[in-house]
């Protein structure tokens, strides 16, 4: 039994951060299958007043899944948006975008059902990591719209992608509303409320602002709480900008514009995002156009 958690462990340490996001939420979906009980109260409520008695709902909801198609396709979105996103942003930054999009399409969701009770009719729950997954393909259509991508024997910019997405949830959410029993309202506010924190944190991006950063300290001093605090000896670290991937700038401004991206991604991969100046980041921009 010692041997076969420590193999467990080890796998799981291996994963990506998008990839253990994706053990929670099956690990979830199978203990509501096999207990055959609806975990209530980590579902989000459509009501602000029941939501107030369960605050965590609001990002809880996003690792659950009932239905078997419900979170094959959400994990297999999740899984292939997660290969492209971590060869150029940390996974901080795609656990930041993951969890601000179920909070942003939780919010939308609420919001329109406190507002416009008569519209969006029925006491019902929000649940499923649509949001959360939308938040995270928005933000790549965004931030490289002109990406192209392969698509059977068909070419496709990213942003058509994104915006074929966002007109088919919008469409939803007027289905649902002429037939309420049969549509999904509710889901696809929410996966509109996942799209527009996705836009809004890639076009911010852009402009040299993370805005991802306030709440990412909040969940390092979160996490911080629970860990026994480890001093080690001082260690002064000096990092070189006037390189960029080992190679100096002059080096680096001879290479073509393809060996200038890779060299940058490679960086990135090595140390993150944030490790970028800011010339880098506009070079990484301008290519992404």
């Amino acid at each position: 039994m010692t041997t076969l958690n420590q193999d467990i462990k080890n796998k799981l340490s291996n994963l990506n951060v998008l990839e253990k996001i994706i053990a929670i939420n099956v690990i979830v979906f199978l203990l509501a299958l096999i207990l055959r009980m609806d975990f209530i109260w980590f579902e989000l409520p459509s009501s602000f007043s029941k939501f107030i008695v369960k605050p965590w709902a609001i990002i809880t909801y996003a690792f659950l899944h009932y239905d078997f198609f419900h979170i094959l396709f959400n994990m297999l979105w999740l899984y292939f948006l997660g290969r492209m996103f971590l060869n150029l942003f940390s996974p901080k930054m795609a656990l930041n975008i993951y969890v601000l999009g179920a909070i942003s399409g939780g919010l939308l969701f609420m919001l329109f059902y406190t507002l416009f009770p008569s519209v969006f009719l029925g006491n019902t729950r929000l649940l499923g990591a649509s949001a959360a997954v939308r938040a995270l393909l928005i933000f790549l259509c965004a931030y490289m719209p002109n990406q192209g991508i392969r698509f059977f024997t068909f070419n496709l910019k990213l942003w058509y992608v994104g915006a074929a997405i966002v007109v088919l949830d919008v469409i939803g959410v007027f289905s649902g509303i002429s037939n309420p029993g049969i549509g999904n309202a509710g889901g696809n506010l929410a996966h509109i409320g996942g799209a527009l924190l996705g836009y809004f944190y890639a076009k911010q991006l852009t402009k040299g602002q993370d805005i991802g950063k306030g709440f990412e300290k909040l969940m390092d001093g979160v996490t911080n709480v629970f860990k026994a605090s480890k001093k080690g000896p001082l260690k002064t670290v000096h990092k070189n900008k006037s390189k960029v991937g080992g190679y100096t700038k002059s080096d680096f401004n001879e290479f073509n514009d393809q060996k200038k991206i890779d060299v940058i991604l490679d960086k990135i991969s090595k140390s993150g995002y944030d490790s970028l100046t800011s010339e880098e980041k506009e070079f990484l921009f301008r290519a992404g156009k």
